[in-house]
């Protein structure tokens, strides 16, 4: 009898636990962060008393969605996943949830039902493995066929940051200060370097007109040569700047993040980029400046949009997000179409805590065709759930071998932030960063895009 069959797996309880979680003022090109940002921690309870750990999005239409999903889940064992992604589908998602409406600040992507509960079903996912594990004596990445490397490298995520949130406004305070110019920003990399290791960098761009945030990325890569940059405007510019920004920084960019809207616009781009390429090879001048990568987090979320997005040759690294693509396994079978296209692969983040971060960790060790280090806000959050903090050392975080996931809930935390977001008055509950600008700037509206 093997160790699996001999444990009760069946699920016999979910816990869904929404919180808030201080965040601080980092600028978008949709406005800037809440003080608070809500996330989902999902508990997933087998018949032996095993409890695994799932996190997700824990904004309104998500948490509608959370219970009748989890719901389904119970009963089943925590192996029998395919099953629940298959009766998914029999959830129905409120139309008033959906919208085809790309979401500027690059945070899910258009709005359709089945990415709301992919976003809901990668926590129960995520859950039942780490319940699974902790079972069967393993760690997750053994679960998802082994490790490929022992850690994994993040990049530092750089913003655009106030001092502090508006006056008048309940906040957490950090001793990051601001970031609004090219030194602030070169100051802030200093600080990741020196606290965390980070040896590559990407700055959330879109904030200032490009021919600032040109001088930002040339600000770093004097101050970190040969260091890899990356640059992210979350689809803020036309086609036309566009190719004019990545022609500029073609010398210094690991990639360029989404500078355009939509599979169409950024084929353009990448077409553009093509020609300009080939007309400086045939002068005898190379074309590398011309042929910086063009990355998304933005036109491909779902395995739907891959065909026109590689077809066209619009994106040449695609950031995964297991949050959004439905889980890890969903994450490893990206990965492997990308690999079969010759596609780059790495990963995308929002704010997030620790249990996300290990759940990362553990699916990217064991994707071998991870060539580029992975985003993480994850030094920016200093509020957490778990006992123990994940450690950055040297840019990496440790794969962990324990069972599971590796990681342990603080309940009284927990509590704490639960009942944060308890006392809110529902202004917090659902993110939005253009409400938050407005605090600041009471004429600020969700701005037009192209904005350059």
């Amino acid at each position: 009898m093997t160790a699996s069959a001999s444990r009760d797996l069946t699920v016999t309880e979910v816990r869904l636990t929404p919180v808030l979680v201080a965040d601080p003022p980092l600028l978008n090109t949709q406005g800037v962060h809440q003080p608070y940002t809500p996330r989902l921690i999902v508990e997933v309870v087998t018949a032996d008393g095993i409890t695994g750990l799932g996190e997700t999005y824990g904004d309104t239409k998500y948490l509608d969605l959370a219970r009748p999903l989890a719901d389904r889940l119970v009963g089943h064992r925590v192996d029998d996943l395919n099953r629940l992604f298959a009766e998914a589908d029999e959830v129905a998602v409120d139309a008033a949830r959906v919208s085809g409406q790309v979401d500027v600040g690059g945070l899910r992507g258009v709005q359709t039902a089945d990415k709301l509960r992919l976003s809901v079903l990668s926590a129960l996912e995520v859950a039942c493995l780490d319940a699974l594990g902790k079972s069967l004596g393993l760690p997750v990445h053994a679960l998802l066929g082994g490790k490929v490397r022992d850690a994994v490298e993040y990049s530092a995520y750089l913003f655009y940051k106030w001092a502090e949130h508006p006056e008048g406004v309940t906040a957490e305070k950090d001793d990051w200060g601001a970031a609004l110019d090219p030194a602030g920003v070169v100051e802030q990399a200093r600080r990741f370097t020196e606290r965390y290791g980070f040896t590559s960098f990407k700055l959330k761009g879109g904030v200032f007109p490009p021919e600032e945030e040109i001088a930002a990325v040339r600000a770093l890569a004097a101050a970190f040569p040969g260091h890899p940059l990356r640059l992210d405007p979350n689809g803020a510019w036309s086609v036309e700047t566009s190719l004019k920004v990545a022609k500029e920084l073609g010398d210094v960019l690991e990639y360029l993040e989404d500078p355009t809207l939509g599979t169409p616009a950024m084929a353009e781009v990448a077409a553009g980029l093509k020609r300009a390429a080939r007309s400086a090879s045939d002068k005898g001048g190379g074309g590398r400046r011309a042929g910086v990568p063009l990355a998304t987090n933005m036109c491909v979320t779902t395995f739907a949009e891959i065909k026109e997005a590689f077809t066209r040759d619009a994106v040449q690294v695609v950031l995964s997000d297991h949050h959004y693509w439905g889980g890890l396994r969903n994450t490893q079978h990206l990965a492997a179409i990308c690999r079969t296209f010759g596609v780059g692969v790495s990963m995308h983040s929002n704010t997030h805590l620790g249990i996300s971060l290990a759940a990362m960790t553990h699916v990217a060790s064991t994707v071998p065709n991870l060539h580029h280090a992975c985003d993480s806000h994850y030094p920016w959050q200093s509020e957490d759930v778990l006992t123990d903090r994940p450690a950055f050392e040297d840019g990496t975080v440790r794969v962990s071998d324990a069972p599971g996931l590796g990681v342990e809930l603080d309940r009284d935390r927990l509590a704490f932030l639960h009942r944060r977001w308890l006392d809110d008055d529902g202004a917090l509950r659902d993110r939005d960063d253009a409400a938050a600008m407005r605090v600041a700037d009471p004429g600020w509206g969700r701005p037009a895009v192209p904005r350059w």
